[in-house]
C-alpha cells in the first residue's frame, strides 16, 4: 500500500507554506542567490546533455560510414573474387 503526498498537486496554500520554510531557513536575502545559482546549474546541465547528445549523434554518423565502407569493401572484394575465379577458369579451359 502506498502513500501519495500531494494527490491533487500544489495548491496555493502548500507553495505558500513552502516559500514561508524557505524565508525562514535561508533568510530574504539568500533566496535570491539560491534562485539564482539552481538556475546556473540548470543550463550547465543543459549544457552538458546537448553536447553529450552531439558527441552520441556524430559516433553513430562515424559508425554508419564505417558500415558503408565495410559494405562497399564487401562487394568489392566478392566482385574481384568472382573475376579472379572466371579468369583461372578461363585460363583452364585453354
Amino acid at each position: 500500500m502506498s502513500v501519495y503526498l500531494f494527490i491533487g498537486g500544489l495548491g496555493p496554500l502548500e507553495i505558500g507554506v513552502i516559500l514561508l520554510l524557505l524565508v525562514l531557513l535561508f533568510g530574504a536575502d539568500k533566496i535570491p542567490k539560491l534562485a539564482r545559482s539552481a538556475g546556473d546549474a540548470k543550463k550547465e546541465f543543459d549544457k552538458a546533455k546537448m553536447e553529450a547528445k552531439k558527441e552520441v549523434e556524430e559516433y553513430e554518423k562515424e559508425l554508419e560510414a564505417e558500415m558503408e565502407e565495410g559494405t562497399a569493401d564487401t562487394e568489392k572484394g566478392s566482385t574481384e573474387a568472382v573475376e579472379a575465379d572466371s579468369t583461372k577458369t578461363a585460363a583452364d579451359g585453354q
